[in-house]
């Protein structure tokens, strides 16, 4: 028996089939949901949903917001989310870069939380493309 996972963006379905496994960053940490979780709902975190299927597991990033475990079905309604096998390593790592440079000269409240907020992004793009390679 499997669990039933749907990733869902505003504008796309991201993922929608069966998983044996789930690991999910919350915004209190990570959670595994394996068959008969508890259910729950959570918020989502900027991080790396990690999908065990056929003994593999396969990485997403996930950009922020809600999720809903309940009857071996888990539903993410998330603000954007890229799988890992999409992004391109050198691509993540020089995002990365001007992500770190962008933080370093951030003025304001305002610019400073976004910069942070493009930078823990940016960071777990690399992290998520270095599971695959």
């Amino acid at each position: 028996m499997t669990l039933n996972r749907s990733v869902l963006t505003p504008n796309r379905i991201v993922w929608d089939s069966e998983v044996e496994e789930i690991v999910l960053c919350t915004n209190s940490g990570q959670i595994d949901i394996l068959l008969n979780h508890a259910p729950i709902a959570t918020t989502v975190d900027i991080g790396i949903l990690r999908i065990r299927l056929n003994d593999q597991w396969l990485p997403m990033v996930l950009m922020g917001g809600f999720a809903r475990i309940g009857n071996n079905e888990i539903i993410a309604l998330v603000n954007d989310a890229e799988k890992g096998s999409d992004i391109n390593p050198q691509e993540a790592q020089q995002t990365l870069e001007i992500a770190e440079a962008n933080v370093k000269k951030a003025e304001g409240r305002r610019q400073k939380i976004e910069a942070n907020l493009a930078l823990r992004l940016a960071r777990t793009r690399v992290e998520a493309s270095n599971m695959i390679s």
